[in-house]
């Protein structure tokens, strides 16, 4: 065994690569789950391909898992990576560009064949490993699939089976290369194939193969290690934003002592949300799987206008067919939460990339006068305070309420520092039990001084009144036809919404001087790039702040006097341009865009440029 140092390194980016039946998203979240364990800042970022079953070894095929660990606060899963796991060509080829000049390649031979090479569309007779175009590189070549099968040749298990387990070998000797304990994914093994002793068996084995593998290899004289995070004292977990957003809904739901209903229809990238809430039949949650996106959402409706919080989760497609019911619960002005999940689009786009193209839709995308509050998350742990948030709008202001993750966000992972169950507010809720003194019958749309309306349970006695999608008669409820009405109606719900930024925290600089040269205006899952922007940026002297919305509708108050703060403003995001446009409009500002629409994040050194681009 080679005599071996420790090198210490204060970040890390490896990328996970393969077939989409490597097993790379399990390897990714295995040691993303360790690398929290161990206390080091995180944050990942898993790339499916878009097919269920793309054709094995082919580009459209390839999966990759990205994590960026480190012993510094960190806000991105960075820009280029240290190491690239190539699990055969295709991975190599689509993500080589990505991979630091001279940084680590482990590529499994196995996946370089000829038939591999002419499916990830190599020249005939070209093989990268070996024809010196990755001199720049330290490239390491194992055969991860040999080596496994050796493993396992006294099992029993078919070839297809052993095949199966050799994202373990890779998986142990990164924890080699890591110094790291490989206990966690051992007892995740455990707990997985408990009743499976013969697969659980192989894979012990093959993990620990790869582990020692590493141990014996000649070219590794130095391991890594990657000491522990300075961060908030408190207890920790790694959570994707999905997992955080429906702990969320559940924390409010508790918070608020109102039974959640979710009605919904499985779609990518929201599915896992309604995965996650029918484990928590404990906490009276009720999950229903509708047939169709307009089920889901018709029953969340009947759900809250039955006295609990109704919840639907989707992504932009699947908020375009909901468009309509989500005007029957405006005209109803009931509590519901319409959860959207973005994805590239239009259409089915692309279902497994992440973009930030439907604020626009949720601004707009309803027949009719049909405004709504719009509420969005900026990173994966962030999910849980801002869908309390929410959640307590919408019952408050009894309206429904639109939230805004998307892929990268939600899939996404990064340490989660558990909050108290007393350390949450209370949200209170107000049911309008019968008719009070002096009150001959009852008026559904009498409102408070908000404008907000009441919420009676039916069969609640002298509470009977008729709902509906018709225009209804101010303070009555009856159904009216009236022009003179409808238009007060309209601006009473417009002004209802707006109403709510007196209840909302005023917009606070995230990073730099509260006046200066140039503003970053970010919201949702641009905000890590933007904040790793601005703070190198201010390392360097100059005037650059950073500004995060959570509120997109009603902005805070105080967010035009920020605005106009500032020789420049800048507001990148992963679209064609859409907060902009509504910035531009309602402060009259002349903004400046960044976009990007591949499908992938922005990163900080794209922003770095544009922001020294515009101080030049």
């Amino acid at each position: 065994m080679p005599n071996t140092s420790i090198q210490q390194l204060e970040d890390v980016v490896i990328k996970f690569a393969g077939d989409s039946g490597d097993g790379m998203q399990l390897t990714g979240t295995q040691f993303s789950n360790n690398t929290a364990l161990v206390g080091n800042d995180l944050s990942t970022f898993p790339d499916f391909p878009a097919e269920i079953r793309a054709p094995i070894g082919t580009l459209p095929g390839v999966s990759g898992f990205q994590l960026h660990f480190s012993s510094n606060r960190i806000f991105t899963p960075g820009d280029a990576c240290d190491v690239l796991v190539a699990m055969n060509a295709a991975a190599l080829k689509a993500n080589l560009k990505g991979l630091k000049k001279g940084g680590i390649i482990l590529a499994n031979t196995d996946g370089f064949d000829a038939k591999n090479l002419r499916l990830a569309n190599y020249p005939e007779g070209v093989n990268p490993l070996e024809d010196g175009s990755l001199a720049a590189y330290q490239v390491h070549t194992m055969d991860v699939t040999k080596m496994t099968r050796e493993a396992l040749k006294d099992t029993t298990l078919g070839m297809k089976e052993k095949d199966r387990a050799k994202n373990m070998f890779v998986l142990g000797f990164l924890y080699w290369l890591y110094d790291r304990n490989m206990e966690s994914t051992e007892n995740f093994l455990r707990d997985k194939f408990s009743k499976k002793p013969e697969i659980l068996e192989s894979n012990l084995k093959v993990l620990h193969a790869g582990y020692n593998f590493a141990e014996t290899v000649e070219a590794f004289s130095t391991r890594f290690r990657v000491e522990k995070a300075r961060m908030e004292p408190g207890t920790y977990r790694s959570i994707t934003g999905n997992t955080a957003l429906a702990y969320g809904l559940v924390a409010a739901s508790q918070k608020a002592n109102l039974p959640l209903f979710l009605g919904t229809y499985p779609i990518t990238p929201a599915s896992d949300i309604l995965h996650e809430l029918s484990k928590l039949k404990n906490f009276g949650i009720r999950t229903f799987q509708a047939e169709d996106e307009i089920a889901g959402i018709a029953s969340a409706i009947g759900a809250s206008y039955g006295g609990h919080m109704g919840v639907t989760t989707t992504s932009g497609p699947g908020v375009a067919l909901k468009g309509e019911a989500m005007g029957l619960a405006v005209m109803l002005e009931i509590p519901l939460l319409i959860v959207d999940i973005q994805r590239g689009g239009p259409s089915t786009g692309l279902p497994t990339k992440t973009e930030q193209s439907d604020l626009l839709q949720a601004y707009y995308g309803r027949n009719g006068e049909c405004p709504m509050p719009v509420i969005s998350a900026s990173t994966p742990a962030d999910c849980f305070e801002a869908i309390f948030e929410a959640f307590r709008i919408a019952v408050q202001h009894m309206t429904p309420v639109i939230f805004l993750s998307d892929g990268y966000i939600a899939n996404g992972a990064e340490p989660w520092r558990f909050p108290k169950a007393a350390d949450l507010p209370s949200i209170q809720v107000k049911f309008k039990k019968g008719l009070e003194e002096g009150e001959e019958q009852f008026l559904p749309y009498h409102r408070d001084e908000n404008l907000v309306r009441p919420w009676a349970v039916p069969g609640t006695p002298g509470l009977e009144h008729r709902i509906g999608g018709l225009e209804k008669q101010n303070i009555t409820g009856n159904v009216s036809y009236d022009p003179e009405n409808h238009q007060l109606m309209v601006k009473i719900r417009q002004e209802k919404v707006d109403k709510i930024a007196d209840h909302i925290p005023l917009q606070k600089i995230e990073l730099g001087p509260e006046k200066g040269k140039i503003l970053v205006l970010g919201w949702g899952s641009t905000y890590g790039a933007i904040k790793s922007a601005v703070l190198e940026l201010i390392a360097e002297g100059h005037e650059v702040a950073h500004a995060h919305l959570r509120h997109l509708r009603p902005f805070p108050k105080n967010l035009g006097e920020i605005l106009h703060s500032y020789d420049q403003v800048l507001i990148p995001e992963i679209n064609n341009g859409q907060l902009i446009k509504i910035i531009r409009d309602q402060y009259l500002i002349d903004a400046k865009g960044y976009n990007k629409i591949m499908g992938v994040p922005i990163t900080k050194g794209e922003l770095v440029t544009k922001i020294k681009e515009m101080l030049a």
